[in-house]
């Protein structure tokens, strides 16, 4: 599989397409004026304590207060207050060291947000979801610094490795290392990226994050909430650090500062793919160039057309998303069966695609194609969690329900991404329906009839061709009998910019006439 990055920087901020084997699948708009990003941290005030939610809420900053769970916490979430405070307080030179601060016991799993969080202290918390619709940020205070090959977690001395690396060994060396080399009261969490890397490459990205946490107990010190203490790296920057593999193969951005950037960031951390990233100034605009604007046109849509001719109806609902499949004209063998089965296929491949694209949370219902037989759905189900691999959002798939359901959860981290592709019609404002022609017809006679009663004379009225075809055709048509009822010249004109159902007088003068 090849990866591309397509970076568009435009005035309002940059546009980022990830695009796997020229496919688009992730869309991301970085705003200049960007705030509350995942992964930012802010000295928060906590302003009110719910005790039926076991909540908390908390001024950040954000119109509207942000939400922090018990559960979102953290074990370690007194010693966190008590850095806080410290931090807020210090008046060293240079700042106290970490290595020496006291951690503090662990909070319960089953406790009260009441008796952690009594007397509504100032804290350091991390966003956890960026605000959506109505709703404001959602919290934590599981502080995780991430780097490209380990991920450091303040205040415990635990070291762990990722599942995705599968050899026994390497885990083990992976650990020892980290062991030997990182300071106290950090945990490390080893990236599946680290596999094969050298200690020396393993150290200096630890130290990277170590630095990082000596900064934001430095942008503590005085600060007073509601305060951003650390933002997180730029949406291209952290969207290289967890996506950067050896499939990666070019790197296009049409901005001369983002390009620098990018390319001195690719050659701290891989120096060998510094040659993937290239300028682009060729005049039309970046996106129209790889075929992105053509693809978020034609993926955004309510209607999803597939290759063979099946197409998907997504619908969003306030309490989930559902996704019909369609086979619509698609037939690979006479066998109803195997039809049903290869358009699933297809479609899951798209829905996978579309999950990410969209970037759609909660629960997501897909309304597959009835099958017949188990070992097909299986095969189906087996083949959806297969797409969905690449997908860095936590997610789950449940197997076919015996009424032909597919449920998936997916966790959203920002706002969904809605393009529309659609407007309001002006002549049924959304509605669906126009008047009949009929009904229309009725209504261009009230009016006249009220403008002859107020003594306009010599009157014009100017509509659609449709419609002016409908009210001068035949020998005695409609605009002849209004002649013969009202005893006076009445003269029907068409007009191609007027939509369906518009109409408008004017008198001898050319006026029109304001009803």
């Amino acid at each position: 599989m090849t990866k591309e990055l397509i970076i568009n920087a435009a005035p309002q901020g940059v546009e980022i397409a990830l695009m796997e084997d020229k496919k688009l699948v992730e869309l991301h708009n970085e705003k200049i004026d960007a705030s509350f990003a995942v992964g930012d941290l802010y000295l928060g005030k906590v302003k009110k304590l719910i005790p039926g939610l076991n909540a908390a809420f908390v001024d950040v900053g954000f119109e509207k207060d942000a939400f922090l769970h018990y559960t979102d916490l953290s074990p370690y979430v007194r010693s966190l207050l008590k850095f806080t405070n410290t931090a807020i307080n210090d008046k060293s030179e240079g700042g106290f060291d970490f290595g020496k601060f006291l951690v503090e016991p662990e909070i319960i799993k089953t406790g009260k947000i009441a008796e952690v969080l009594s007397g509504r202290p100032n804290i350091l918390v991390q966003i956890l979801k960026e605000p959506i619709a109505a709703k404001g940020p959602r919290l934590s205070c599981e502080i995780s610094l991430p780097g490209r090959f380990v991920v450091i977690t303040p205040f415990n001395d635990v070291v762990a490795v990722s599942r995705k690396i599968h050899s026994g060994e390497e885990r083990k060396r992976l650990q020892k290392i980290i062991e030997a080399v990182k300071p106290k009261n950090f945990g490390v969490i080893v990236r599946t990226a680290a596999e094969g890397k050298h200690t020396a490459e393993l150290h200096e990205d630890l130290n990277t994050l170590v630095q990082t946490w000596k900064a934001i107990q430095e942008n503590l010190k005085g600060a007073t909430p509601p305060s951003k203490i650390l933002s997180e790296q730029a949406k291209t920057t952290s969207m290289l650090r967890d996506l950067l593999n050896e499939d990666f193969n070019r790197i296009v951005v049409n901005d001369k500062n983002i390009y620098s950037d990018t390319r001195s960031y690719i050659q701290k951390i891989a120096p060998e793919k510094a040659d993937i990233v290239t300028y682009y100034n060729n005049g039309s605009p970046i996106f129209d160039s790889f075929g992105i604007t053509k693809q978020v046109k034609a993926a955004f849509g309510k209607t999803v057309n597939l290759p063979s001719g099946a197409y998907l109806i997504i619908e969003h609902t306030e309490a989930l998303h559902v996704i019909d499949v369609n086979s619509g004209y698609k037939s690979v063998s006479n066998n109803q069966e195997q039809n049903a089965l290869e358009t699933n296929l297809e479609a899951a491949e798209e829905i996978a695609r579309q999950l990410r694209l969209r970037d759609l949370g909660g629960i997501i219902v897909v309304d597959f194609i009835d099958m017949k037989l188990q070992d097909n759905k299986k095969r189906l189900a087996d083949f959806m969690e297969q797409v969905m691999q690449p997908d860095r959002a936590k997610h789950a798939v449940l197997p076919i329900s015996k009424f032909g359901l597919m449920q998936i959860t997916r966790q959203r981290m920002k706002p969904e991404m809605n393009i529309n592709t659609s407007e309001i019609c002006p002549s049924c404002n959304g509605t669906g329906k126009i008047s009949s022609s009929i009904i229309l017809e009725d209504e261009i006679e009230k009016n006249l009839s009220y403008l002859i009663m107020q003594k306009h004379k010599g009157l014009t009225i100017e509509v659609n061709p449709i419609i002016h075809t409908y009210l001068t055709s035949g020998f005695i048509s409609r605009r002849r009998r209004w002649i013969w009822k009202y005893k006076q010249k009445i003269k029907v004109v068409a007009n191609t910019n007027y939509h369906l159902t518009e109409f408008r007088f004017f008198d001898d003068n050319d006026e029109e006439i304001k009803l």
